[in-house]
C-alpha cells in the first residue's frame, strides 16, 4: 500500500508537466503533515489532550515504529525529542527535501519518472511526469465521488481529502467541481467520524499546524 503522502503527491503533481499544482510553500509541508497523520492513524503516535502530564497538543509516541523507513524516521524524531514537539515543529523539520524523497519512492514504484532540467540554463529543477496513472486515476475518482457525489469515502481517501482541505487545494484536484461546495464538503469530511477520537484530534491539530506553517513563510517572503 502507498502512503498518504505518496497519494497526495500523485494527485498534486500534474501528469504531463510533472510539476506541483500548488505552490512551493504548501506542497512539501502537506506531505510532511500527511506523514504525521498516517502515524496517528496507525496508532504509532498521538497528540496529547488537556489534563495530561505533557502539554496539550504535543506529539508523543504511543506505539512501535512502523516498518516503512520514512514513517519510522518520523516516529524516531518524535520519540527522541527532549520535549514532545507540536505538529508544526515536526512539519517544519520534515518538509525539506521531502518532495524529492517521495518522488524517488514513486519512481521506484513505477508511478512517475524523474526529469532534471535547468531554468534559464542556470537553476536546477526537477519534475515528475506520470508513468503509470492507474493509482492517480483511482484516487481522483474516489475523491470526486466523495466530494461531488457525496458518497462515504474510505478512511484513506478521507485522510487525503483532509490534507487537501488543509491547504485549500480540493478545487485544484477537481477543477470542474463547484469550488465553494467542494471546499465545504471537504471540510465536513475532515471533521467527520471516519476515524476514532485520537485521529480526529490529529486531523484537527495537523490542519491547524499546516495553516500556520504555510502562512508564516508567505508573510516572511512578502516582507523581504
Amino acid at each position: 500500500m502507498t502512503l498518504i503522502a505518496e497519494d497526495l503527491f500523485l494527485v498534486l503533481v500534474g501528469d504531463v508537466t510533472g510539476k506541483p499544482i500548488v505552490d512551493s510553500t504548501k506542497f512539501p509541508r502537506v506531505l510532511a503533515g500527511a506523514l504525521v497523520l498516517e502515524l496517528a492513524m496507525n496508532g504509532a503516535v498521538r497528540i496529547t489532550a488537556k489534563g495530561e502530564a505533557v502539554k496539550d497538543g504535543r506529539l508523543v509516541v504511543s506505539g512501535p515504529p512502523p516498518q516503512d523507513p520514512l514513517l519510522a524516521r518520523v516516529h524516531a524524531f518524535i520519540g527522541t525529542e527532549k520535549n514532545p514537539p507540536k505538529p508544526q515543529k515536526v512539519i517544519e523539520k520534515l518538509h525539506r527535501n521531502l518532495k524529492q524523497e517521495i518522488g524517488v519512492r514513486l519512481v521506484h514504484q513505477g508511478a512517475v519518472t524523474q526529469h532534471e532540467d535547468r531554468v534559464l540554463g542556470l537553476f536546477p529543477t526537477t519534475s515528475w511526469p506520470a508513468r503509470d496513472t492507474t493509482r492517480t486515476a483511482w484516487l481522483t475518482q474516489w475523491i470526486h465521488s466523495a466530494i461531488v457525489d457525496g458518497t462515504t469515502p474510505l478512511p484513506e481517501i478521507s485522510a487525503v481529502v483532509s490534507m487537501l482541505s488543509a491547504i485549500d487545494a480540493v478545487h485544484k484536484v477537481l477543477p470542474a467541481a463547484d469550488k465553494r461546495a467542494a471546499k465545504r464538503r471537504a471540510k465536513d469530511i475532515a471533521e467527520g467520524d471516519w476515524a476514532g477520537e485520537a485521529v480526529r484530534k490529529a486531523v484537527q491539530d495537523v490542519n491547524a499546524a499546516l495553516a500556520v506553517a504555510i502562512v508564516v513563510p508567505a508573510i516572511a517572503a512578502s516582507g523581504s
